[in-house]
C-alpha cells in the first residue's frame, strides 16, 4: 500500500482486495442488516437537508460498496456512484446487481471529470472528507458545483474536532500513531466553520451547516441559477 495519503486509488485498492477487507475499511462491520439501517439513517438525513425527488439525478462521491446507493436508487430517477476504488466499485456493482436506475464511475481520486457539466440534481458525499486532505475536500466540492445543475444541491459531513467525541477520534489517532508511523487512510477531522467556509467559497447559496449525535459536522448548499 503507498505510504502517501493523497495517493488514493493505491490506498484504496490496497484496502479493498476482498469484500470482507471492503466491508471493514468502510463501516468496520460486515453485517448487511447493519449497513442497510446505516443506510436509511443517511436517507433520513438528505431528506432533511438537501431533499429526495422522484425526478433527481444523485450523484455519491466516494459510493465504496454502494451502502447508500442500494437504499436510495428506489427513490430517485438515476443514483450515480463514484469513486477512486476498482475494487470496490466491483463489489459494489455485485451489491446493486438488478436495481435499474445505477451507473458506477471510477474517479481520479481528485475530481469527477469523467461526469459532464450541469448533468445532475444533487451530489452528496458521506464519511468520505475525513480521508481527504483538506484541499481534495474543497477541489470536490468546486467539482459539485460543476456537476450539478443550476437549482442543485450538495451535502457532505465529517468528525467533528469541535465536538467532545469529535476530539476523542482526534486525540486517539495521535496517541496511537507517532509520526511515521500514521497509515494513509487515517481518518481527520472537520468543523462547521471549515465546511461552511468551503461552501461559501465556491459559490454555493443557502448554505446551512450543523451538527449531529456529538460527532458529525455537515453542511449543504444550492447552486445558484
Amino acid at each position: 500500500m503507498s505510504s502517501l495519503r493523497g495517493d488514493y486509488k493505491a490506498v484504496w485498492n490496497s484496502l479493498s482486495c476482498s469484500k470482507t477487507d471492503a466491508y471493514l475499511v468502510v463501516s468496520g462491520y460486515t453485517d448487511e442488516d447493519k449497513f442497510h439501517a446505516d443506510a436509511e439513517d443517511t436517507l433520513d438525513i438528505l431528506r432533511a437537508t438537501v431533499g429526495i425527488r422522484p425526478e433527481d439525478a444523485f450523484l455519491e462521491i466516494g459510493c465504496g460498496v454502494g451502502r447508500v446507493g442500494r437504499v436510495l436508487s428506489p427513490f430517485v430517477k438515476e443514483w450515480i456512484g463514484c469513486d477512486v476504488s476498482a475494487n470496490m466499485l466491483r463489489i459494489a456493482s455485485r451489491r446493486l446487481l438488478g436495481l435499474p436506475n445505477i451507473r458506477l464511475q471510477e474517479v481520479s481520486g481528485y475530481d469527477l471529470r469523467p461526469i459532464p457539466d450541469a448533468s445532475v440534481d444533487v451530489v452528496y458525499t458521506t464519511v468520505v472528507f475525513m480521508h481527504l486532505e483538506e484541499w481534495d475536500r474543497y477541489n470536490y466540492i468546486l467539482e459539485a458545483k460543476r456537476i450539478l445543475r443550476p437549482g442543485g444541491r450538495f451535502y457532505c459531513d465529517n468528525v467533528d474536532l469541535a465536538s467532545p467525541a469529535g476530539w476523542a477520534v482526534f486525540e486517539e489517532s495521535r496517541l496511537r500513531f507517532p509520526p511515521g508511523q500514521r497509515p494513509a487512510q487515517i481518518s481527520k477531522c472537520s468543523t462547521q466553520s471549515e465546511i461552511e467556509t468551503f461552501l461559501r467559497r465556491a459559490g454555493f447559496a443557502d448554505v446551512n451547516v450543523a451538527g449531529r449525535l456529538n460527532f458529525w459536522a455537515y453542511g449543504w448548499g444550492r447552486k445558484g441559477a
